[in-house]
């Protein structure tokens, strides 16, 4: 720690200059919450009333058969691993690292394939040459379901003609704005579709129940990567939130420890200069 009173002001100027820096972060990482909040909670009824259709179909033709429902024996599995762009997020980007490294342990590189949503993800695994199937990079802060459904449909269609025979995501499930939980969650085949309707509603399909199931499938799987790829954004910017919140309070911990140490070698140098004046005063005499 510098012991002049000189060096001590300059850092602490350069610590408050960082600690408006990470409030800052910490206010807009605040408002990315709320704003990806409100996108999940808007993009729910859509997903519940597609499952609710979907329902209504297999209930009334329970012979239709599509190829992402298809139990298969597992020869070889898919994974979304969705982590950050950026980081200065906390442990965020290494625990979902981290989770998928204890999923791939101990299994071939030839028998499973990574699709990696976020630079982070990506970089970590190209760099020590893990199988990369598929990526996508530079989603914005509030993605649509455009700017995930490139992605969305090829792991859909890689699935459907068996590239591989199971599709987990690897995220960080966002519990609230300090607690995120890594999670690995089994998407295909498809086994949450409810096994029947609740509502009452009769449908009338053209052409046919058999062709609408068909094509809405692979909209469902496609809307629950993008559910987890909002739920991972959310998490996300809260787990940043929190670590410049965290850094704002050190930032203040260590100005109120520099400032006691400048009150200090201001009161050194003046005691100095005292005995100085009274030291020559005596020498006078």
């Amino acid at each position: 720690m510098p012991q002049n009173a000189r060096d001590i002001r300059r850092r602490i100027n350069s610590i408050k200059n960082t600690a408006q820096i990470t409030k800052a972060m910490e206010m807009v990482s605040a408002a990315k919450l709320r704003r990806v909040q409100d996108a999940v909670q808007q993009s729910k009824p859509f997903l519940a009333k597609m499952q609710q259709m979907l329902a209504g179909i297999s209930k009334s033709a329970r012979w239709i058969k599509h190829p992402l429902l298809a139990q298969r024996p597992v020869r070889r599995t898919g994974y979304l691993v969705i982590t950050s762009d950026r980081g200065l997020a906390g442990p965020y980007n290494a625990q979902v690292i981290r989770t998928a490294l204890a999923e791939f342990r101990g299994k071939d590189k030839a028998s499973y394939t990574i699709y990696a949503i976020g630079r982070r993800g990506r970089d970590f695994f190209r760099k020590h040459n893990y199988p990369v199937g598929g990526e996508v990079i530079g989603l914005s802060d509030s993605p649509t379901y455009a700017s995930v459904r490139s992605l969305a449909e090829q792991v859909v269609q890689a699935y459907a003609d068996e590239a591989f025979d199971e599709l987990y995501f690897v995220y960080n499930e966002f519990i609230n704005p300090i607690t995120q939980r890594p999670v690995v969650k089994k998407v295909l085949p498809l086994s949450d579709l409810p096994a029947e309707s609740n509502t009452t509603a009769q449908y009338l399909f053209e052409p046919d129940a058999e062709t609408v199931f068909a094509e809405l499938l692979p909209r469902y799987a496609e809307t629950l990567v993008y559910q987890a790829v909002l739920d991972a954004k959310a998490s996300e910017h809260g787990a940043r939130m929190t670590a410049m919140g965290n850094a704002t309070d050190a930032a203040k911990d260590m100005i109120e420890a520099l400032t006691l140490s400048l009150n200090r070698a201001r009161q050194a140098a003046i005691t100095t200069q005292i005995v100085e004046v009274v030291s020559g005063a005596e020498a006078l005499k």
